[in-house]
């Protein structure tokens, strides 16, 4: 999968946000610290409809790989694999990871909430018509 189809889970409404927040405020990153930071489940529950309880209240599939239990790269690779990026610009995990990872993969397995709705790109324009208009000049001119 190609660096440019993944989507950037930081370019989702409200993530850079609370990532700022977590800047400033290195707690919010805390797993523990979601009831003291009610914003983090609403950002979780508007993006995936999931809050990190109901997510940890969902029952995981038997074949399911516990990438929630991931950490650093190793998380970043396997939501790369899913078509994620989940890194700031200097490539590093986002800090509200913990809060987001559970919610985010169940959503992207189709287990239980739902993603943000997503625009594909547009298709690159081809330049089949420029050979039928050269093609229709010529026979004008016969």
């Amino acid at each position: 999968m190609t660096q440019a189809s993944l989507r950037r889970l930081i370019d989702l409404p409200g993530v850079d946000d609370l990532e700022l927040k977590a800047l400033m405020k290195p707690r919010y990153a805390d797993p523990d610290a979601r009831e003291e930071f009610p914003e983090i489940d609403a950002l979780t529950s508007a993006l995936f409809g999931l809050t990190g309880e109901a997510a940890e209240a969902v029952a995981l599939p038997d074949d399911w790989d516990d990438i929630h239990r991931l950490e650093g790269a190793d998380l970043a690779e396997a939501f790369e694999a899913l078509g994620w990026d989940v890194t700031d610009k200097r490539r590093k995990p986002l800090r509200l990871m913990p809060h987001y990872v559970l919610p985010l993969a169940l959503a992207i397995r189709g287990v239980a909430g739902e993603l943000p709705f997503h625009v594909e790109p547009d298709h690159p324009a081809t330049d089949w018509g420029s050979g039928l208009a050269a093609d229709a000049a010529r026979f004008r001119k016969r």
